[in-house]
């Protein structure tokens, strides 16, 4: 293809697309770039494969150290497996994609975007998930869109469109919004406890600049000449389709209309219309019946029009009758028991939430500073997390077997989203020294375990003692829309979202959203649905947050007895290498000694941690002493190390010794040493002299009854 430059602009940021300079064999590519980061993206799609029955995209951002002039470490001195913020770009590219490509096609598709080039001023993320959708068009691979997305930031009052990593930082807002031309179809943000107005307005701000990108491709797909390709849906076998609706509607719609049956039970009853009604029915059919043969040369077609039958009877029985499956009103959030300290006392805090048949277990771990996540080799400005929460899905939670393996890309993603929730209320640093990891295991599931593990999290953390600064809770909303008619679900179950069109999470304190996150199964959707559900998911929040508060209402006031004791001081930072000693020596001594696990950071910040609040206090003291600057006129308690001819060695501090000249042990002449101090006296000393080599001189002499007593009593406190 000829080279093609595009140049967009807007709110002053440009964002350039050039087609034909690289990747020429995919099936398309772009290069899309702002400021000085580049990515390349491409899609490329290759014939389905036999006995496929689901759309087999794959998304993959790859990072790259070069782009940001570094080489990786290791052995290898290569990039090796990509880090969970790779994971999460990944995620949001494939989220806003997925919904615009036709259900019902099944050639593989894969979409990767590269960082090539980063100024570590502006994030890839959303220029990657807008290349997604140009190298779609240009693959000419069948597509609803375009697509695009941007990011709005809130600084002071303001809204900014793709803010930079600093801008980010100092707002209250991180909004990514993804669009197409019938409307939003993804939205993911986190927030500082905004109101839900400001976040609808923020939403709306950002689809304006994502419509004018959809038309800067538009346009781009005019001049080289380039028609979007959306073919119609194959052809349905309506004989075979006729032939399940009539056998199988009474029967599904009975099993829908039985609002008692668990999850388990319905699913067994509509399995057995499915095998009794239908497969068994087909069977009994003589060999050439069309039926016979359609079902035989499509083993699929039976399953997935009682699927699709399913679908739409639940989908009607919403619409027009306003009542669900389980015979919840649509505003109505399912039955909600909360628990705390169930894995005391070993266990530093554990909350177990439960919402329906949504269950979850989180466990809070307190840890030093050296248990901070290090951050420092991706090309993301930020160093370290304090912060971690990990999600785990394990296959029993849906009644299901198969091999454990490492955490997926769902269960980073609905880390992730919990993680996002609680970080704007976390106490700061200095208000809680502590590390602090949550795991949420997913018990079972049934519908928005991510929002159930947002409620356990907050359980957890209060149980754990940690002075959180708000109770989060977080719900999940769905979608059923056909045409005009539109319902929107509050704290949806599995099989509203397996059939509905929208899976619309929302967390939050009862002051505003910290978190949300939004994808849909449709194309998009107006401003106007997306206010609603946003405004419907707040009372949802408050009741949960209603029955979490009956449970504990705010952090203990007592940590575990098994968490550690932290205590903090501040030493020069030219003191840390005396700290350490020799290859670790003295740091390592003082750690045996105390038993306390002592981490030191570069500005000279010492984190000291110990089960035993008595063995964290020795450590400190230690350190205290031996990093403690001494000043001329200041007066210490010591102790005689030794003793020669012409006076005596006094350790006024650990590893800190003077000496007082045999002039200065007591008023008038002193014949012998000896006669005066003898080795392990304690003294009082004052400092008299600190010579140009730093050797001290001490003296007994000219110091005032209250400047020793001051210091014995400084000497018992240190």
């Amino acid at each position: 293809m000829q080279e093609f430059d595009k140049s967009i602009s807007f709110d002053g940021r440009d964002i350039r697309l050039k087609i034909g300079l690289l990747a020429p064999q995919a099936g398309g590519a772009v290069l899309i770039q702002s400021g000085e980061t580049i990515v390349l993206v491409t899609a490329t799609r290759t014939p389905g494969r036999e006995g496929v029955d689901f759309l087999p995209l794959t998304v993959d951002y790859e990072e790259r150290l070069y782009a940001a002039g570094r080489i990786p470490g290791g052995f290898l001195r290569r990039e090796g497996r990509p880090p969970e913020k790779a994971i999460l770009i990944s995620r949001l590219i494939d989220r806003p994609l997925r919904p615009l490509f036709p259900s019902w096609l099944r050639d593989d598709l894969q979409i990767i975007a590269t960082t090539l080039s980063m100024d570590e001023e502006v994030p890839p993320d959303v220029l990657a998930v807008t290349g997604a959708s140009v190298a779609t068009i240009l693959a000419k691979i069948p597509f609803y869109g375009p697509m695009a997305a941007v990011r709005v930031g809130l600084v002071g009052d303001d809204f900014i469109i793709n803010p930079t990593y600093k801008e980010i930082e100092a707002g209250d807002l991180d909004l990514v919004v993804a669009g197409s031309p019938d409307g939003v179809v993804m939205v993911e943000a986190g927030a500082n406890q905004l109101p839900e107005q400001d976040i609808i307005e923020a939403i709306d701000f950002g689809y304006e600049a994502v419509r004018d990108l959809i038309k800067a491709q538009q346009e781009l797909m005019q001049e080289l000449g380039i028609e979007l390709v959306t073919p119609e849906a194959p052809p349905v076998n309506e004989t075979l389709q006729t032939f399940i609706r009539e056998r199988a509607s009474d029967a599904i719609k009975k099993v829908l209309s039985q609002y008692d049956l668990d999850k388990k039970a319905r699913d067994e009853a509509l399995e057995e219309i499915e095998e009794v009604a239908v497969s068994n029915a087909i069977a009994q059919l003589p060999d050439d019946d069309p039926l016979k043969v359609a079902a035989t040369e499509d083993p699929k077609a039976i399953p997935n029009l009682f699927k699709d039958l399913t679908k739409k009877l639940m989908r009607a029985q919403i619409l027009e009758e306003g009542v669900r499956v389980d015979g919840r009103k649509l505003d109505e959030v399912r039955p909600i028991s909360c628990r705390v300290g169930v894995l005391a006392p070993r266990v530093h805090g554990s909350g177990l939430f439960q919402r329906g048949l949504t269950q979850v277990l989180s466990i809070a771990t307190l840890g030093t500073s050296g248990d901070a996540q290090d951050l420092a080799d991706d090309l993301h400005p930020e160093d370290q997390k304090r912060y971690l929460h990990h999600y785990n899905f394990p296959p029993y939670s849906v009644g299901e077997t198969r091999p454990l393996r490492s955490p997926g890309r769902r269960e980073i993603g609905h880390g992730a989203l919990a993680e996002r929730a609680m970080l704007p209320v976390l106490p700061s640093q200095e208000e809680f020294p502590y590390v602090v990891r949550v795991v949420s295991e997913v018990l079972s599931s049934n519908g928005s375990t991510s929002m159930g593990s947002v409620c356990g999290s907050t359980l957890a953390l209060m149980d754990a003692g940690v002075p959180i600064h708000k109770p989060v809770s977080g719900a999940a909303m769905g979608l059923i829309k056909e045409g005009d008619e539109v319902r929107i679900l509050t704290d949806i179950q599995g099989i509203e979202d397996f059939l509905g069109d929208m899976d619309f999470k929302v967390a939050g304190t009862d002051t505003g959203i910290t978190a949300l996150q939004m994808d849909m199964k449709i194309t998009g959707l107006t401003m106007d649905i997306v206010a609603k559900a946003i405004q419907q998911a707040k009372p949802a929040r408050l009741h949960i947050l209603e029955k979490m508060l009956a449970t504990i209402d705010r952090p203990r006031s007592e940590l575990s007895p098994y968490a550690p004791r932290l205590l903090t001081l501040k030493i020069d930072p030219d003191t840390i290498g005396l700290v350490i000693g020799p290859g670790g020596k003295t740091i390592k001594g003082i750690t045996e000694q105390t038993g306390a696990k002592i981490d030191i950071e570069d500005d000279g910040t010492v984190t000291i941690a110990a089960v035993e609040a008595e063995k964290a206090e020795k450590a400190r003291k230690l350190i205290y002493n031996m990093t403690r600057k001494l000043n001329e006129g200041e007066v210490y308690v010591g102790r005689v190390t030794r003793i020669i001819q012409i006076g005596a060695f006094v350790e006024v501090l650990p590893g800190k010794e003077g000496m007082i000249h045999i002039s200065q042990l007591a008023e008038g002449r002193v014949g012998r040493v000896e006669d005066e101090v003898a080795v392990g006296d304690e003294v009082v000393v004052k400092v008299r002299e600190i010579d140009s080599k730093g050797r001290l001189n001490l003296t007994r002499l000219g110091i005032h009854p209250d400047e020793a007593a001051a210091a014995r009593k400084a000497a018992a406190l240190i």
